[in-house]
């Protein structure tokens, strides 16, 4: 029987109280659900009580209205969202504090990176670019406020702050806003204190701000390509209604990222860097941006990131050309930490997908989850595109924990299939996602056996 007594977690956490029991189970585990997984077009609430995190802002009347104004444009453009907006926010964002910096710079050249955490922080607030662009004109030094929540960049270009959304699935597989929280969560002194990265790429512009992006088309975070696509778009348009760059309009290459299984990043960002792009927003995947990142900062080039969660990028060598609105999985490993512990579970196994983000999510969540007392029976790896996962599940039923994790991408709906069907699903132990594979598409995905 799972003993439930709370956890605390040490970390500087903050933000509104969970609500009571949303993924608990009862001591013996819960009811087993009658429905077999892949069946029933979602009626069955397989996944109902399964919760995650994923940075995103708290809704407010400005959040609601951009994501208003983020669905009429992918109607208007046949861009289907699937029912999310994550990330979408932070690529609309990437793209604006672009080219406010290039515009404080005046140039599109390299030297503009040197301004992208400027432009974030310590100046007057301002959120159009319309209004920023206006205080840039007047010699104003400019705090830009994103629609994504507070972008304030560190000197090495990750945000200070993560704003994060606890997200949990109803009767339908499908999540439910009612039950949608939020958490926020303060970096440390050491990444407040330091300073600007010095650029050293010595690039020269050519007058026109070319944006190129490396978004998920394809590949296993295909789910997330939609907004964050929609989101770079609505940007470039709203600069270019207002004035654009220097009075010239910025031009949008785009560009599928693909996944690791393929060198789809590689041909994008040499076909964009050929095209003379001066900044690429992408790629989501932080295994996908490492794989391309010396190739595009050794062009001179800025890096801008919506998603990318990896802590291996916080001190890598890019020359001072990269930059991320994704908060540090050190951030998200805190916040999964608390709310798995607040939920009272005292035991955890961790099942991962085997890449950076995967192994680096699953350690900063044990750190955090036994520094607050708790107790990480097993962190399982697992290869995704493996043609069965039973024996990863058998290994999780073997660590008999209180609660599991479930850190990965789409393939996660086939290892949820496999766990429920050996009676370890979220109607029998407390299941948490992450901002991976958290979202409405997973349901889909498992309702259809996929």
């Amino acid at each position: 029987m799972r003993n439930r007594r709370f956890l605390a977690i040490a970390a500087v956490v903050s933000g509104l109280s969970l609500l009571a029991g949303a993924c608990g189970s009862d001591d013996d585990g819960g009811a087993a659900t009658t429905t077999t997984a892949g069946e029933g077009g979602g009626a069955g609430g397989e996944l109902a009580g399964a919760k995650g995190t994923t940075p995103a802002p708290e809704t407010t009347d400005s959040v609601t209205a951009f994501q208003e104004r983020m669905q009429a444009y992918a109607d208007e453009n046949g861009i289907d969202l699937g029912g999310t907006f994550a990330y979408g926010p932070e690529s609309y964002d990437s793209v604006m504090i672009i080219a406010l910096a290039a515009q404080v710079a005046g140039t599109d050249g390299a030297a503009h990176a040197a301004e992208i955490v400027n432009v974030t922080k310590d100046g007057e607030k301002c959120s159009t670019y319309a209004d920023c662009l206006e205080l840039v004109e007047a010699g104003t030094d400019i705090d830009y406020e994103g629609i994504s929540g507070a972008t304030d960049l560190s000197g090495n270009g990750e945000p200070l702050v993560g704003s994060y959304a606890v997200q949990v699935y109803g009767d339908d597989n499908r999540l439910d806003p009612e039950l949608e929280t939020f958490k926020s969560v303060e970096a440390s002194d050491e990444f407040k204190e330091m300073p600007v990265d010095e650029v050293t790429a010595t690039r020269e512009g050519d007058g026109v701000l070319t944006i190129g992006t490396l978004l998920p088309e394809t590949g296993n975070l295909a789910f997330l390509g939609p907004p964050e696509i929609a989101g770079v778009q609505m940007a470039v348009q709203e600069i270019n209604e207002n004035g654009g760059f220097g009075g010239t309009d910025v031009v949008l290459v785009e560009g599928d990222s693909g996944d690791t299984t393929t060198d789809t990043a590689v041909q994008t960002v040499t076909r964009e860097l050929a095209a003379g792009v001066d900044a690429i927003v992408g790629a989501a995947s932080s295994s996908v941006s490492a794989s391309v990142i010396d190739q595009i900062v050794g062009a001179g080039v800025t890096m801008f990131s919506p998603a990318n969660t990896s802590k291996q990028f916080s001190d890598y060598p890019d020359k001072g050309l990269y930059f991320r609105l994704g908060p540090s999985d050190i951030l998200q490993g805190q916040v999964l930490a608390e709310v798995i512990a607040d939920d009272g579970n005292n035991s955890l196994v961790i099942l991962n997908f085997d890449d950076d983000y995967g192994n680096g999510l699953a350690e900063d969540l044990a750190a955090s989850f036994s520094a607050g007392g708790g107790e990480v029976v097993d962190t399982i790896t697992y290869d995704p595109q493996a043609q069965t996962f039973d024996a990863e599940v058998q290994e999780a039923l073997a660590a008999d924990a209180d609660a599991i994790a479930l850190i990965g991408f789409d393939e996660t709906s086939r290892l949820l299939v496999a766990l429920v069907e050996q009676g370890l699903g979220p109607q029998d132990i407390p299941t948490y996602l992450v901002d991976g594979n958290i979202g409405n598409p997973l349901g889909e995905r498992f309702d259809s056996g996929e």
